[in-house]
């Protein structure tokens, strides 16, 4: 027999395995991390590529993410492809973290505004009926202003990270290589 019938997965199961894969939550990063690494390019290029990736996750241009990430890493000679990998960053768990981190970043910035304060249903109210002028003081300002810090933060933590890892994993990839028998 090629197939084996498998038995019929109950609704709990499915849900248990959605919130928390069999194989754990730590496999989808793990890949990640090893396709940027294994990309034929240098350490630097690889760390220009995953610093523009950061930089872009942490603005609040939603939709431009890649674009912003592959402008960025073409000015600076960095790697395209671990750019567009590494946009995988700003996600639906980090986006609130990061939009609330870039808020509060701006305030200290840009100090506190004058005028009422801005809730969350009035932000909503002027969404919904495009009175983006209104907000552009009390909540746009400070979030962009917030997030070039954070995204300038993010390059500078990446960098380095990406560039010895990186540099370490192809110094361990072409021993590996030596030592199986494959010239270098």
């Amino acid at each position: 027999m090629l197939f084996r019938r498998r038995e019929p997965v109950t609704i709990s199961e499915r849900l248990r395995a959605f919130f928390w894969p069999r194989k754990g939550l730590s496999r989808g990063p793990r890949y990640i991390a090893l396709r940027i690494l294994r990309l034929n390019s240098s350490p630097h290029s690889i760390a220009v590529g995953v610093a523009a990736g950061a930089a872009a996750a942490c603005t609040p241009l939603f939709g431009l993410h890649i674009v912003l990430a592959v402008i960025l890493a073409w000015i600076f000679s960095g790697n395209l492809v671990a750019a567009v990998i590494t946009t995988a960053l700003a996600n639906p768990i980090t986006i609130p973290v990061i939009l609330t981190v870039s808020y509060e970043i701006g305030v200290a910035l840009t100090g506190p505004q004058a005028g009422p304060g801005v809730g969350s249903a009035e932000i909503a109210r002027l969404i919904e009926q495009m009175q983006l002028a209104e907000l552009w003081g009390p909540v746009l300002k400070p979030v962009l202003v917030g997030s070039l810090a954070l995204a300038l933060a993010g390059a500078l933590i990446f960098y380095p990270l990406a560039f010895q890892t990186a540099r370490i994993f192809q110094v361990r990839r072409r021993e590996r290589l030596q030592k199986a028998g494959y010239p270098s």
